[in-house]
């Protein structure tokens, strides 16, 4: 399988701390020759490492605002968390956006409203195994392909409310307009990289109807410049406005018995439990890897907790039920489900050839208890599997250990003092002969 991720290393600015190392959820990095390097096929741009890094040496890859413009008729798809970030009013927010060159706007706080209605009807219909499995969350999705395939069977079939809009509005745009949809470039407004990833390597889908994925960071300060032009009316309810928090999609599909987890840590925790067949009590499991929701995002300018409030009191000041959805919209919900099979990734491919694989499967096995076990991160691996695995696949040695090239040095020190108190007879002889003629 192609990976195509979002998050990259920069160099430059790399200083080889190994502060990353030990947050990623993956082990997906390590540090060798004094920089950090990522690992593809383990990464699942969930963003910890860009959170982490104190020298900024990881960045994300997304759209750039200019690109819009790209397109005949150019349409902004607000994230729910994008009115967390700012003192305005959401309605400001949508206006600044018209202002910053968008023709249309389509809140996906509206489109997840049609993606909880989805989830809610398809939980009904289907017998799908328990928990079932938020899909809407792309990096929860991309840890289990890796780290728990035995749990792909409950991931709920239903597309993210960022492709639900963009499929609502490529169709509805395309009829009024009477244009080709190709012609109609649609742009989320994202709190994370991994939309981005999400829109270049889709998951259950052969292809994404997202354009491009502009990041809130990068947008915002255009949006503080043309918050106070014009105001655009808020459509959504306070059920869809709530996707931003963690708890939002299961109270919006009116889901009494769920479990919801932020944080790919915590997220970790309850996919074992899961795994392990301890909460099948359990109907809904909505898991978000960023911490508080997607107001937590890696790419966000607010502190959580400040926006979280700020969410909340705009949840209050809407209705709590949605509007009627517009005929169309959900006319043919078959059109929102995912069209092709999930599967599992492999972390770590050993080698293409069966046999060398299982060398060095047992070199693995050999080097791992020689190993101190202590997970210093020292040696530039997050674990001491980690480092046995490296070396196995010629990528590290075992000096890389600190404690055993500790040891070597103080072996080695001991071996030349011993060596150096049994002189050659001849160098002892002239020594001697030295000391006698004095």
């Amino acid at each position: 399988m192609m990976t195509l991720h979002s998050i990259v290393l920069n160099e430059e600015k790399c200083k080889g701390c190994t502060n990353c190392i030990k947050r990623c959820p993956t082990e997906a990095i390590r540090v060798r020759n004094g920089k950090a390097r990522i690992i593809e096929n383990r990464c699942i741009d969930c963003g910890e490492c860009i959170r982490i890094c104190p020298n900024h040496a990881k960045e994300a890859l997304m759209t750039n605002i200019d690109d819009i413009y790209g397109y005949k008729y150019k349409v902004a798809l607000p994230a729910p968390s994008l009115y967390g970030q700012f003192k305005e009013p959401p309605e400001s927010i949508l206006g600044a956006l018209k202002n910053i060159g968008f023709d249309y706007i389509l809140e996906v706080a509206y489109a997840a409203e049609i993606t909880s209605y989805c989830i809610s009807k398809y939980l009904k219909e289907n017998n799908i195994k328990r928990p079932a499995i938020s899909s809407s969350c792309p990096s929860l999705v991309r840890l289990i392909m890796l780290e728990f395939p035995g749990l792909i069977a409950n991931i709920i079939r239903v597309e993210s409310p960022m492709e639900i809009a963009a499929r609502i509005v490529k169709r509805n745009l395309s009829k009024e307009l009477a244009v080709n949809e190709n012609e109609i470039g649609v742009f989320f407004i994202s709190p994370c990289a991994a939309k981005m990833t999400a829109v270049k390597n889709p998951i259950g889908t052969k292809k994404s109807y997202v354009d491009g994925v502009i990041s809130i960071k990068d947008i915002a300060p255009k949006i503080l410049k043309h918050s106070k032009d014009i105001k655009v009316e808020l459509t959504s309810s306070s059920l869809g406005i709530g996707w931003a928090i963690s708890g939002g999609e299961s109270r919006s599909a009116k889901i009494e018995n769920a479990l919801y987890v932020d944080g790919i840590h915590n997220c970790i925790q309850v996919l074992r439990e899961i795994e392990r067949g301890k909460l099948n009590d359990i109907e809904f499991f909505e898991g978000l890897a960023c911490p508080g929701g997607c107001i937590g995002g890696p790419l966000t300018i607010e502190n959580l907790y400040v926006a979280k409030n700020r969410i909340k009191k705009i949840m209050d000041s809407l209705p709590s039920s949605p509007k009627p959805f517009d005929t169309a919209d959900v006319n043919n919900l078959d059109s929102y489900m995912m069209d092709e099979e999930i599967y599992s990734t492999s972390g770590l491919t050993l080698d293409k050839d069966l046999n060398t694989a299982i060398k060095k499967l047992t070199l693995i096995d050999k080097i791992e208890p020689t190993l101190p076990g202590l997970d210093c991160g020292a040696c530039g691996a997050p674990t001491c599997k980690a480092l046995a695995e490296d070396i196995a696949m010629g990528w590290a040695s075992e000096m890389d250990c600190i404690f055993i090239l500790k040891n070597k040095i103080s072996s080695l020190a001991k071996e030349v003092a011993d060596i150096s108190s049994k002189l050659p007879p001849t160098i002892q002889y002239e020594g001697r002969n030295k000391n006698e003629g004095k």
